[in-house]
C-alpha cells in the first residue's frame, strides 16, 4: 500500500492522515479527509455520487447527494485556489468526481 500521493501540489499522507497544499499541512475534517482520500485511491476515475456517499457516509446514507455537495464545496474551498474553476476535483456531470492525475 501506498503511504503518500501528490498531484501537483496537494499531497496526502496516507499513514499519518494529514493532508498539504503547497508545502503547508491543511486541516481537513474526518469527513473531507475520508472524501479526498477516496479519491486519491482512485486517482483519474470517475468515481459515483452514489460510490462516494456510500463509502464516504456509510451504507445507510442512500441519496443525500446534497450532503455530498456541501462537503466537496468545503473540500474544494480549502484544496482549489480558484474553487469555482477546480484544479484537482473534477466535476462529472450526472455521474460524480474525479481527482485529476497529473
Amino acid at each position: 500500500e501506498i503511504s503518500a500521493r501528490s498531484i501537483d501540489q496537494l499531497k496526502i499522507d496516507f499513514e499519518k492522515h494529514l493532508v498539504y497544499l503547497e508545502n503547508e499541512q491543511i486541516h481537513l475534517t474526518p469527513l473531507e479527509y475520508s472524501l479526498l482520500s477516496l479519491l486519491f485511491r482512485n486517482i483519474g476515475k470517475v468515481l459515483t455520487t452514489q460510490n462516494i456517499l456510500k463509502e464516504v457516509y456509510g451504507i445507510n446514507y442512500g441519496n443525500d447527494t446534497q450532503a455530498l455537495r456541501k462537503l466537496m464545496a468545503g473540500l474544494r474551498r480549502k484544496i482549489e485556489r480558484n474553487p469555482s474553476k477546480p484544479r484537482y476535483i473534477m466535476t462529472e456531470i450526472g455521474v460524480g468526481y474525479r481527482l485529476v492525475d497529473e
